[in-house]
């Protein structure tokens, strides 16, 4: 395990509360910046909280907190939401997002709730279907509000149509998707789910750019944060085979069929340990 591994790996060890989630997403980001400074963005976080505090009126309540910081980082700062160049890797680093001020939901929202947490906004993500969004408990209910338009508060009307846009009718058992309990999709996101998010977004994007190295090592973090995800175990040894690393792609995949013996693609996978084998006995 390389050291910038270990340091994540330590990040996200123990209880999901304590992960500091804007340090674990910017170690994510060394892998494209291998001299990243983390403390220095960190720093910046800060600074940007103590901006947004000292334009906070005393008293303060939760909606008009929302509404400052709002104001601040989409007016003031102009942060946006990168619908032009959605799929750009660099929407997924916390770094770029600070410094280019753009994102893709899911960064925009990391970002929002790290700021408003250092104001006094106890904000959580929800991983909603197709689009991460930001919620906020308050005495009369809750608020859903998604940074990647701005902060903007989401109806219900909208969360339904939000919903019927990707999932398809039928999907849900029989139950129309306009009868679908919202509440089962306003659940609160784990950090380690954030963080697996943030990670699947990358892999994503570099296995449809065939850039194996930059997937191998989304791969790897990914596996730091869920070692329970088969499939990307077998992803990983997949990728380690196409990078000719023969050993290591043996030992993934060998896993990965002592953990899924009734998978769809078991006979598949077994076929290549069992080129993968007689490959490494001429390597020995």
């Amino acid at each position: 395990m390389s050291r910038a591994l270990e340091s994540f790996a330590a990040t996200v060890a123990g209880d999901d509360s304590k992960i500091d989630l804007a340090r674990a997403c910017l170690l994510i980001a060394e892998d494209a910046y291998p001299d990243l400074d983390v403390d220095h963005y960190m720093g910046e976080i800060e600074r940007l909280a103590m901006r947004l505090r000292g334009r906070l009126p005393q008293p303060c309540g939760a909606e008009e907190r929302v509404v400052a910081l709002n104001q601040f980082l989409f007016e003031d700062l102009g942060y946006w939401g990168n619908t032009d160049e959605y799929y750009d890797p660099r929407n997924s680093y916390l770094n770029d997002v600070i410094e280019r001020k753009t994102g893709i939901p899911i960064t925009l929202a990391i970002l929002y709730m790290e700021i408003g947490r250092r104001v006094g906004l106890p904000l959580e993500g929800i991983s909603f279907p197709g689009h991460f969004l930001v919620r906020l408990r308050l005495r009369g209910g809750m608020l859903v509000l998604d940074p990647f338009g701005g902060g903007a508060p989401q109806s219900e009307d909208e969360l339904r149509e939000r919903l019927q846009r990707v999932i398809p009718e039928g999907a849900a058992g029989g139950v129309p998707v306009a009868e679908l309990p919202l509440d089962q999709f306003l659940e609160p996101a784990t950090k380690r789910q954030i963080l697996a998010r943030v990670l699947r977004n990358l892999k994503g994007i570099y296995r449809e750019s065939d850039k194996s190295q930059r997937l191998l090592e989304v791969l790897n973090r990914i596996l730091v944060v869920t070692p329970e995800a088969h499939a990307d175990l077998r992803d990983r040894g997949l990728v380690y085979q196409r990078l000719e690393a023969f050993r290591a792609a043996l030992k993934d995949l060998t896993e990965y069929l002592e953990r899924e013996p009734q998978a769809d693609d078991f006979e598949e996978i077994r076929a290549r340990v069992m080129e993968l084998s007689a490959t490494c006995s001429r390597l020995n």
